[in-house]
């Protein structure tokens, strides 16, 4: 089947699971260097390398002042990382945008994977899985969905108790220089009013998982 390029200006939902759903994360610090991948990647031609850029103490301040003029690949609108899979909604902002990022993030992720743990070979599965995202409609429950994957998986009770996705984001409660997503331009819809909508589907997403899982077995 032939793939469809990705387009310049629009919205994707990203998806990229681990071989054979192996567990990538394994502590906190795992799930942060994978945000801090997020940040560094989605620029074009970084001017440090990515082992450097983890040794500043203040990245924050340093990506404002040293990469802020580059261009971008994407815009970094959520995220939601799970021990075996990412999801990631991204805005393609030049030709091969995403690819280049993707690429990026999950060979750099393998390669220190690999290094820890003495193995060799891919980590993930084959090439990313895309869907083009068409309406606001869309992309409001598809940040739902994201953001419902802990509690789904019964990682957490409520989604504000997962710290490795963008919901925190999403309510407004992280400060504006740690802020990695860029949804301003697509949300329409304030942090209460997206905290209600949120929660309303708990109990819904959670059924629904446990009624996909008996028919695969």
């Amino acid at each position: 089947m032939r793939k469809i390029p990705l387009v310049e200006g629009k919205i994707y939902h990203i998806f990229s699971k681990s071989i054979a759903g192996f567990k990538i994360f394994g502590n906190d610090s795992e799930y942060e260097r994978m945000r801090n991948m997020l940040r560094y990647y989605k620029v074009d031609n970084s001017p440090l390398r990515f082992s450097a850029f983890l040794e500043i103490k203040n990245k924050e301040l340093f990506f404002e002042k040293h990469f802020m003029e580059r261009d971008n690949l994407v815009e970094i609108i959520a995220y939601c990382f799970m021990p075996t899979h990412i999801h990631l909604i991204l805005k393609q902002v030049r030709q091969k945008g995403i690819s280049i990022f993707m690429n990026n993030i999950l060979n750099s992720y393998t390669r220190y994977f690999n290094v820890k743990i003495k193995r060799k070979g891919p980590l993930w599965e084959s090439r990313f899985k895309n869907v083009l995202v068409k309406t606001d409609e869309q992309f409001l429950h598809l940040t739902r969905y994201l953001h419902l994957n802990p509690v789904t998986a019964y990682l957490v009770e409520r989604p504000e108790h997962w710290s490795f996705s963008s919901y925190k984001e999403f309510l407004g409660e992280i400060r504006e220089e740690e802020r990695l997503c860029n949804y301003s331009d697509v949300l329409n819809i304030n942090p209460k009013e997206y905290k209600k909508f949120v929660k309303s589907q708990i109990d819904y997403q959670r059924e629904l998982a446990e009624i996909k899982e008996l028919f695969l077995e």
